[in-house]
């Protein structure tokens, strides 16, 4: 429908002064509008006569306006009260500041009511009610109401009032990308009847029907997405790198120590997808410090030594730094690895753009910058992507059109739970270091609230006095005046005109300029800056083998799995090292999570636990990484759809249902969805 099209201000009720209010809540189309899902419903649907109202309750009424309006002013509050009776008793509605009332309550018309009762023998009163005429078209009020998130100056009766126009327009003219046979196969009601229901249910049965089948589609098109993504890697005949296994094997000679049998086992995988004529599409998963990076090094050196290029791309310049001087390190024989990042200086990266077109550059690891336009590849044979979940589909697939099929190579230190990995990474062959490095230290781990303060100060001192150094992380960057979480700046100053007034302290968060930051943590590296405030901006690719204590201020604003990642920032040195969480909630989840983190050092039992305790937006730490962003499916309450749509989508594939509608769908959701959930 071309209505769905159109920018938000054509819809009638809109307009261009609210289009900024819609914005704001990400509503730029009309069709984002459709699918801008209730985040609740008020049940008003039970209709009472006055005499059966229940004092406490929330309850809907109808009544006739039987009476002029009264006034009480007082300094503060002006109090309006207007009578409303329908022949079994009187209910005085009471209005707080709402002058306009007088106009609207008109004597002798007929008003629906839903509000909360408060009654004192014959005496029944409501204060503030939502009302409405009383017609047979009733939004607001006598019926299963819907509640949208919305910002200030677009109130609930607003956005009903605009969602019901733009139903009415758009009212059994939506067309069902789902095919009939999906449909009849798994019980799925029709997309118009689904929509009206989402939004404005009939009844509590139209309601679930409704969410099942918006559910279901999610889910469905996100894994036809993927399969048919997966089905056309898998026609590609992809870079066959000769002798991968006898290169791999000269790599491990080249490493001052003996690596784990995980990482064997993984790297036999990918030296059979190297050495075959189709084109590697894996996943390595592992848990911070697992030893994923060298294993995509030595895939690395048997590319190269294979006669092609390898590109590396990191979600950040400090991770991509990170593995740039990681393969330096390792690439002792001549190998020329060259960094291009966006701070990369204007002269030499057009020498290395050079470099890279005429083949003298094997290996380039960086950022963004590598898909740019200008960045032209004269044999790419292996493209790696790091901390997949930081980047879309979109991102990786841009770097794998830099070649001819290229190998795909994805890693991942944000363990996900099996079988949820196996549906969120249909597209990709999935293989998981799940051994640690023989050696690593536990990273003693407490949880406590604000009565340690002085004790937990006293600790890091005595520790700084060692010689050691401490990370201290915050939520936030800046003071917030609407959240009680600490602020990076904030904190920071606090620390250093306070308890540790001696040492020194540096503050560290994404506002910073990329010189800012690689200032400071070159400043922390090399041991001046003793703590380093910061935010999340740590969460990956530092290491400092002397800071051995990580402390965690508001930990219950951070998932599990990012608690955990946040702790890989120390245990990398000689020295013990520590993890200090302080709990500002008294919540029981809080509390388990607490217990959790606390006990267990294994990044795939924190996933497992995070899902259970707080669902999929927090799987990877906070929403920002848009992980799992549905309109309306959840991936833990709806696993059972989840499953249902996987197979619907392989019946899909399998009997050629994909038509053209479909198609489209899938091309939107693929560049709406899957990019946004960062696989």
């Amino acid at each position: 429908m071309k209505l769905l099209e159109k920018e938000i201000r054509y819809l009638k009720g809109v307009g261009e002064s609210r289009e900024k209010l819609f914005r704001k809540l990400g509503i730029k189309k009309v069709e984002d509008l459709l699918w801008h899902i209730p985040r609740k419903y008020l049940d008003y649907s039970k209709l009472k006569k006055i005499k059966e109202l229940s004092d406490g309750e929330i309850e809907s009424f109808v009544g006739t306006v039987c009476g002029k309006p009264t006034e009480i002013e007082t300094k503060s509050v002006k109090i309006i009260k207007i009578p409303v009776e329908d022949g079994t008793g009187v209910v005085t509605t009471v209005w707080f500041n709402q002058d306009y009332i007088k106009s609207v309550l008109k004597e002798g018309e007929v008003f629906c009511f839903s509000g909360k009762i408060e009654r004192r023998g014959f005496y029944i009163e409501v204060k503030n009610p939502e009302f409405e005429k009383y017609d047979q078209n009733l939004l607001h009020t006598g019926r299963i109401v819907p509640v949208y998130n919305s910002t200030e100056g677009l109130s609930q009766k607003v956005m009903r009032n605009i969602v019901n126009n733009l139903l009415e327009q758009v009212e059994g003219q939506l067309e069902d990308v789902i095919p009939p046979y999906i449909r009849q196969k798994y019980h799925l009601s029709e997309i118009n009847f689904a929509m009206r229901n989402i939004h404005f249910p009939d009844n509590m049965l139209s309601l679930s029907l409704a969410r099942r089948r918006l559910v279901f589609e999610e889910f469905y098109l996100l894994q036809l997405s993927l399969l048919l993504l997966k089905e056309s890697i898998e026609k590609n005949e992809g870079v066959k790198v000769q002798n991968a296994k006898e290169n791999i094997e000269e790599f491990k000679r080249l490493l001052p120590f003996e690596l784990t049998n995980a990482q064997k086992r993984v790297l036999d995988e990918i030296a059979d997808d190297l050495e075959s004529s189709k084109q590697m599409n894996r996943l390595i998963q592992g848990d911070v410090g697992c030893g994923k990076t060298v294993v995509a090094l030595a895939a690395a050196y048997a590319t190269i030594k294979g006669g092609y290029q390898v590109a590396l791309m990191a979600p950040t310049e400090v991770l991509a730094i990170q593995h740039y001087n990681e393969s330096k390190k390792y690439f002792k024989n001549g190998i020329n690895v060259r960094l291009l990042i966006g701070s990369t200086p204007k002269r030499e990266k057009e020498v290395i753009l050079k470099e890279i077109e005429y083949g003298l550059c094997p290996m380039v690891i960086g950022t963004h910058a590598l898909i740019q336009e200008d960045v032209k590849f004269k044999n790419l044979g292996l493209a790696i992507t790091d901390e997949q979940h930081r980047f879309g589909v979109i991102q990786r697939v841009e770097l794998t059109k830099k070649g001819n099929s290229p190998n795909i190579l994805v890693m991942t230190a944000t363990p996900i739970p099996r079988t949820l990995s196996l549906v969120l990474y249909g597209d990709l062959d999935i293989s998981i270091i799940d051994e640690m490095p023989p050696g690593r230290k536990k990273i003693l781990t407490y949880a406590v609230d604000e009565s340690f303060r002085q004790r937990v100060y006293n600790f890091i001192k005595k520790q700084l006095d060692e010689g050691r150094q401490v990370y201290w992380i915050c939520p936030l960057i800046e003071e917030s005046e609407t959240l009680n979480a600490k602020s990076a700046v904030e904190f920071a100053k606090s620390l250093k005109e306070g308890f540790f007034k001696d040492y020194n302290i540096g503050c560290l968060h994404g506002k910073l300029s990329s010189k800012e930051r690689d200032k400071v943590l070159q400043e922390f590296k090399e041991g001046l800056i003793h703590i380093l405030v910061s935010t999340t901006v740590v969460e990956v690719g530092i290491n400092v083998p002397n800071a051995t204590v990580m402390v965690i201020e508001n930990a219950e604003r951070f998932g599990l799995a990012q608690l955990h990642q946040l702790r890989g920032r120390v245990g990398r040195g000689e020295h013990q090292s520590y993890c200090i969480l302080f709990n500002q909630s008294d919540s029981e989840i809080s509390k388990k999570r607490m217990i959790a983190i606390t006990k267990s050092q294994n990044g795939f039992e924190i996933a497992e636990m995070d899902l259970k305790l707080r669902g999929p937006g927090d799987l990877f730490g906070t929403k920002q990484h848009g992980l799992m962003n549905f309109k309306i499916a959840d991936i833990v309450s709806d696993m059972e759809i989840l499953k249902e749509a996987r197979k619907a989508a392989e019946e899909t594939i399998k009997l050629k249902l994909v038509d053209k509608t479909l198609m489209e769908r899938i091309n939107k959701q693929f560049y709406n969805n899957i990019e946004n959930i960062g696989l």
